[in-house]
């Protein structure tokens, strides 16, 4: 599929409509696909080139694209971390809830794609906050300690001891009581997955081994 010039806010992907608000992320993970696919996926470019959308932005993008067909969920994942924008993550959230219970929708899922260091980036605990807008959870552990994590995930100056506040997010979350907690691990990076496996379920979450993914296919 030919490459889409202008940037995508919302995109398509399975039974999903995804939600692209910011390309920065703290981390540099070895098996990140942003750079091996030139900020491509499947036809929708997803380089905002540093213009970033606003609340009111993303959902006009977000009708726009919820007319289209029908859909099971919708995901804040983009190729950054949507928690870096946690205000504009919030208020869509809002306006999703808002629109489910105007049955605006058929019935349908919010979901937050993260790298489970929201509290540090914001400085404070908003498990409280996505617990009232999010339904599902998926966390990317990526490894069983931290020292594997530091090497599989190339944290930003700051995030290095990022492993164990992770594992605190995903404990906070497991215990809010979201509809699933989901911790993820990318086959052939490193990690051992039945170890990634153990931390996740005793941090109260289900697990999910992901696919290293390459060239794009």
């Amino acid at each position: 599929m030919a490459k889409q010039e202008t940037p995508k806010i919302a995109y398509r992907f399975g039974d999903g409509v995804y939600l692209n608000i910011t390309n920065r992320c703290p981390n540099l993970c070895t098996f990140c696909i942003k750079t091996k696919w030139k900020m491509d996926f499947h036809g929708n470019n997803l380089n905002l080139q540093g213009n970033e959308p606003s609340a009111g932005e993303v959902v006009a993008a977000l009708e726009q694209e919820l007319k289209k067909a029908p859909f099971k969920e919708v995901v804040f994942c983009g190729y950054g971390e949507p928690t870096m924008r946690l205000d504009v993550l919030l208020f869509v959230a809002q306006t999703l809830k808002g629109w489910m219970a105007q049955a605006k929708y058929p019935p349908f899922k919010v979901r937050l794609n993260t790298n489970g260091l929201g509290n540090l980036i914001n400085h404070k605990n908003i498990v409280p906050d996505l617990r009232r807008v999010v339904d599902v959870v998926n966390v990317s552990l990526n490894a069983e300690n931290e020292t594997v994590w530091r090497r599989i995930v190339c944290p930003a100056p700051g995030y290095e001891n990022g492993y164990d506040a992770v594992c605190e997010f995903i404990r906070l979350c497991a215990d809010a009581g979201f509809d699933r907690v989901v911790a993820s691990c990318v086959d052939k990076t490193g990690a051992d997955a039945q170890a990634v496996k153990k931390v996740a379920q005793e941090c109260g979450a289900e697990f999910y081994l992901r696919s290293f993914l390459d060239a794009e296919d």
